[in-house]
């Protein structure tokens, strides 16, 4: 081989050398870029999904509390509604009451009551008292009963009170208390949420 032949081959051999190197240093070059782009992924993957259930999550809630808002305007409505009705109905209650009031058997409902706290009281002192509404009734009843009967001075619709002083006894069948203890326990039944 004459020098020029050794010296290509020289450059062919170093040429191949220095290809294999430079293509085993792009290899390992591209294989730990690629681990890195997979690693890169993974993690980019699972950010997103911890993303989209965090996201998810607070779609949950901000669901959740419009519900719960919208639940309570529905309660609030549903109550003054109830509220109303209820009003309306103790309204008519007032009314048919006053009605009964001007009748013979509210006459009769008052000297039943009377004798009832009558019987209760037996031997004991007892003073029953009209509402002053009932003041033209007084005479009637006081003859029918032989009570001690009073006009209150407190209003309470119609109706009797009776105290016994010897045993601290008020029996309250005013048509006041009566429909005070009605309209605190009223609940309306019905369909569609109603109670």
């Amino acid at each position: 081989m004459n020098l020029e032949e050794k010296l290509a081959f020289l450059q062919t051999s170093s040429m191949e050398a220095a290809r294999k190197e430079g293509n085993a240093i792009i290899d390992n070059y591209t294989t730990a870029l690629q681990q890195v782009f997979e690693d890169h992924k993974v993690e980019a993957i699972r950010q997103s999904e911890t993303r989209m259930k965090a996201e998810s999550q607070n779609a949950k809630h901000q669901i959740n509390q419009a519900l719960a808002k919208t639940q309570l305007e529905i309660k609030r409505k549903e109550g003054r509604l109830q509220q109303h009705y209820k009003d309306q109905i103790f309204e008519e209650v007032h009314s048919l009451l006053r009605d009964f009031m001007q009748t013979d058997e509210y006459e009769d409902f008052l000297i039943k009551h009377i004798r009832k706290a009558m019987d209760f009281a037996g031997d004991e002192p007892l003073t029953i008292y009209l509402n002053a509404s009932d003041e033209g009734r007084l005479s009637d009843i006081r003859d029918a009963t032989r009570a001690p009967i009073k006009i209150s001075r407190e209003e309470f619709f119609g109706g009797i009170r009776a105290v016994i002083k010897g045993r601290n006894i008020l029996i309250d069948n005013s048509l006041k208390t009566l429909i005070d203890n009605e309209y605190a326990k009223f609940i309306m039944i019905g369909g569609d949420g109603f109670a």
